[in-house]
């Protein structure tokens, strides 16, 4: 058995000892048994070359391909290893739990395939040529390290290439875990993806995950269901979330929706979507900050000194896209225990809590108070960020209510 990091960057040659360039990655098939299909090579010039295993002839200690090597593209179920999988979050469905990538073993023998990921602190270590050293220091103690590594039987990747899934009877176990687990692990993926894993699961267990699920990806599942779909889910949620989500839907699509829950739900709602006229825009503060999910903490605390000395109230960090969608959050305390060179999806909270125009003020109030939140994101119809409004300004104006 290899590990990748044992690989990665090593220089190639052919079988005449001529230097092609260094490897860069390798390309797996997506299926029961993911066989390595293709190696990944950035030549002298820069360029990279795609080359199929065939023109393979060794893969150990030295990397050396066939002189008379062609290059290809990749077909349909083929994936790459460093950004499908190293450093991803995985389901152990063995464990029940959601864990992440350290490094990626490969077995060579009988074929040369996928045997497993690296999930310990060995695999971080590996990258870090340490692994040897810290070997070396365990043994004068007389110690043996191991780093823990799920066979790819016990695995779901989370990243999948053009939003196919494999789906295994296995991943029952999905709903040994937590809501809020799953529910960040889903919003790692597509839309198209999270349709198909919600469909395995239990119909109380899968509101619980909705539930938690930002309300992009709520407003993006609601619009797919069918009235009668979308009301047994709203009939699960909790009262306030349930508004949230029939306030994203237009008139017609909620008096629709309306018309399948039952009675005291049904009352309870209607009751509450008439709340929603409340001015939540006048509270409405533009004193935050915004920055982008491949921004530095660096570049963070740079612009935090710069644009937040005249705030009354900062912190929260929120993170758009290229079309100023809020897609992500992050408090101050969790980004001072970040390194300065890290970018900030790495570490930000995808599963943000947000409101609306027309959230009513008791339920804004109820979300804080559930989520322990001082500030909430209020967001328009294009899920772009207006401003924040917070507990203190809430609760003054509709505490009363």
């Amino acid at each position: 058995m290899i590990y990748f990091s044992e690989l990665k960057n090593k220089v190639v040659f052919t079988e005449d000892k001529v230097e092609v360039g260094k490897l860069e990655d390798l390309i797996f098939l997506a299926s029961e048994k993911p066989n390595v299909t293709k190696v990944v090579i950035r030549d002298l010039r820069g360029n990279k070359l795609v080359i199929p295993v065939a023109y393979l002839k060794k893969i150990n200690d030295k990397i050396s391909i066939r002189k008379d090597f062609q290059t290809t593209e990749l077909t349909e179920n083929e994936l790459h290893l460093v950004k499908n999988m190293l450093d991803k979050q995985i389901i152990d469905l063995q464990g029940n739990k959601i864990v992440r990538v350290n490094d990626i073993a490969l077995q060579d023998k009988d074929g040369f395939y996928i045997a497993g990921v690296d999930i310990g602190i060995l695999g971080i270590l590996r990258w870090l040529n340490l692994e040897k050293l810290l070997n070396k220091i365990a043994l004068t103690f007389r110690l043996k390290l191991s780093s823990p590594v799920l066979s790819w039987a016990d695995i779901q990747p989370l990243e999948l290439t053009y939003g196919k899934v494999k789906l295994r009877k296995e991943e029952k176990r999905l709903e040994k875990l937590h809501p809020e687990d799953l529910a960040d692990y889903l919003e790692k993926t597509n839309i198209v993806n999270v349709r198909k894993i919600l469909k395995m699961l239990d119909e109380k267990f899968a509101a619980d995950v909705i539930e938690k699920l930002n309300i992009n990806y709520q407003t993006a599942l609601f619009k797919g269901f069918s009235p009668d779909k979308a009301a047994k889910i709203i009939s699960l949620l909790d009262s306030d979330e349930a508004v949230d989500v029939l306030l994203t839907l237009s008139h017609k699509r909620r008096d629709q929706v309306l018309e399948f829950i039952p009675e005291k739900k049904k009352s309870e709602l209607i009751h509450l979507l008439k709340l929603s006229t409340t001015p939540i825009g006048n509270l409405i503060s533009t004193e935050y900050v915004v920055v982008y999910p491949d921004t530095l903490v660096s570049e963070v605390f740079q612009k935090i000194k710069k644009d937040t000395g005249d705030f009354s109230y900062f912190n929260h960090v929120y993170v758009v896209n290229k079309k100023d969608e809020l897609i992500g959050v992050f408090n101050l305390h969790e980004l001072l225990l970040q390194s300065h060179d890290a970018p900030v999806y790495r570490f930000m909270i995808q599963n943000v809590i947000v409101t609306h125009l027309t959230t009513p003020g008791p339920i804004a109030i109820k979300k804080m108070l559930k989520y322990k939140l001082g500030s909430l994101p209020v967001i328009d119809d294009d899920k772009r960020l207006l401003g924040i409004i917070t507990i203190t300004d809430v609760i003054n104006t509709f505490g009363n209510g």
